[in-house]
Parts: C-alpha cells; sequence; structure tokens
C-alpha cells in the first residue's frame, strides 16, 4: 500500500475521533463483513479481535497467533477504501521491542490504528504494569511514525471489565492508567467495561482526551453517547455473535425439519453480495 496514501488513512481516522459526530464501529471480522459497513457508509472500519479468533477457531484472550491475526487484518485493509483500525489485543509480545516489530507488521497490513490493550492473559495478574506499558505505547508512536504512518492508538485499560482490584478505586486506577496512555502517545482512550452513563461523563471530564466506549446491554444510547462527549463506540465481538445468533437459528430450524423463513429473514440477496465482493479497489 502506497505509504502516503495510507498516511493520509491515518489523519483521516485521527480526525474521525473529534467530531462532530461519535464515531460508530459496530466491529467487522473478515472482508466481506468489512466491505458490507463500507457499502452502507461508515467513515472507517475497526475489526474484533474475538471475533476474528473466533471465526478461525481460537477462544478470545491472544491464543490467535499475530501472523493469523495480521493475515486477516491485510485482508480487510485491502478489502475497503477506508481507514482500518485492527484490534491486535496486546500486541503479541511482551517488550517494547516485540512491540515495536508487531508495529511494523501492523504498518505493512495496511491498518491505520490500532487497539491496544494491558492485560496479557485471563486475570489481573496479567496487568501490565503502569510503566511498562507506557514505554509500550511509545514504541507503537515512534515506530510507526518512523515508517512514515503514525498509527491512530486506542490505548486500553481492562480496569473495569476484568474487573481488577477493588471496586471503589477502580474510577481513579483507570483514570491514571488512562491519562499515562494519553501523555504517551495515545490518541483515544478504550475503557470497556463502563456503561453507567455518571461514570463515563466522568471519563470524559478527566481524561481530556477522546473516549471510547464498548456498547452493550444497558449501555446508553449513541446519541446519549454523543451528547456525554464519547468520542468512539464500538461493538467488540457483539456483532459477528449476533449474526452467529442468526446462523443458529437457521441450523436449528433446519434440525426440526421447519420451515426456510429464518432464511429469507436478514439475507442480503446473492446478486447483492457478489456484485458488493467483486468491486474493485482504484
Amino acid at each position: 500500500m502506497n505509504i502516503k496514501a495510507q498516511a493520509e488513512k491515518a489523519e483521516k481516522l485521527r480526525k474521525l475521533h473529534h467530531g462532530p459526530r461519535i464515531l460508530a464501529l459496530p466491529n467487522a471480522w473478515d472482508a466481506v463483513s468489512a466491505r458490507i459497513l463500507e457499502e452502507l457508509g461508515y467513515p472507517a472500519i475497526a475489526t474484533s479481535s474475538a471475533a476474528v479468533a473466533f471465526s478461525l477457531g481460537y477462544p478470545d484472550g491472544q491464543r490467535i497467533s499475530r501472523r493469523e491475526m495480521l493475515e486477516v487484518v491485510t485482508r480487510i485493509a485491502h478489502a475497503v477504501k477506508v481507514p482500518v483500525t485492527a484490534d491486535m489485543e496486546s500486541g503479541y509480545g511482551l517488550s517494547p521491542e516485540e512491540i515495536a516489530e508487531t508495529t511494523k507488521q501492523l504498518v505493512a497490513s495496511g491498518a491505520v490504528g490500532l487497539n491496544f490493550e494491558d492485560i496479557t492473559g485471563d486475570d489481573e495478574s496479567s496487568h501490565v504494569e503502569l510503566g511498562l506499558q507506557v514505554k509500550k505505547i511509545r514504541a507503537i508512536r515512534d515506530t510507526s511514525a518512523a515508517l512514515g504512518v503514525p498509527l491512530v492508538i486506542n490505548a486500553r485499560t481492562d480496569v473495569y471489565l476484568m474487573p481488577i482490584g477493588p471496586a471503589a478505586t477502580r474510577f481513579e486506577r483507570t483514570v491514571e492508567r488512562l491519562r499515562a496512555y494519553r501523555d504517551a502517545g495515545a490518541d483515544c482512550l478504550f475503557a470497556p467495561g463502563v456503561c453507567d452513563p455518571e461514570i463515563i461523563a466522568k471519563l470524559v471530564t478527566a481524561l481530556g482526551a477522546p473516549l471510547n466506549i464498548l456498547v452493550s446491554q444497558g449501555c446508553p444510547s449513541l446519541d446519549d453517547l454523543e451528547k456525554m462527549g464519547v468520542a468512539r463506540a464500538s461493538a467488540g465481538s457483539s456483532a459477528m455473535r449476533a449474526a452467529m445468533g442468526a446462523f443458529q437459528r437457521v441450523a436449528k430450524d433446519w434440525l426440526a425439519h421447519g420451515s426456510y423463513d429464518s432464511l429469507q429473514q436478514v439475507t442480503i440477496p446473492y446478486p447483492k453480495l457478489n456484485l458488493m465482493m467483486a468491486r474493485k479497489l482504484s
């Protein structure tokens, strides 16, 4: 991919985090889901690491290899014209040097941004020490800038989602980490697991940088999040799991020798989907 064009996409994605509308991203997991989002008019595509992992036969949680994840990211980035930001979990490495190598390969894939989280395993003992995580974020910033494509970094902490540590101090610890990530060069700050409108509003005020919320049942609507000042809302693996739920419903109907009605409820017509995938990028 042309470096100049890729850098322009990165800058476009960066600007999308500063309004006037919330950047809504129902995450893709393959080329066709990304193409559907682009056809609907989404200005950028975000991937879901969990959804990609599920589709390739892995559980979530950095069980998929860096190579396999980047193969999917590359396919998506070359299937659409809009900017692509990839969920790269905790970077598939433990040291800043390993994260720098992941950054090089991500730029080579054609993506222009990434999610970068601060846990490496299944429990709070895998929470990366704050100083080390800051060094990793700086490695992403410096490495991508040197390659001519300053990646849009969406730095994530899982203090609420895991959850990690005492409930009484989660807000303060989340703010401490996300401010440090902001100062290290992150463009957007991601606090999955937060749905309480009061906490979301306090985070927007405390962080002084674009905030990403993971939407789920019980979260405020996109319009309400936008009014609160949230810059970005993403679905994680929810969209993929909704699609899998529709497939499961079809399969259950067939198993029961029932009707074919479920095949027609939300189906994209074959000619339309085939034409969509036949479109060549200029």
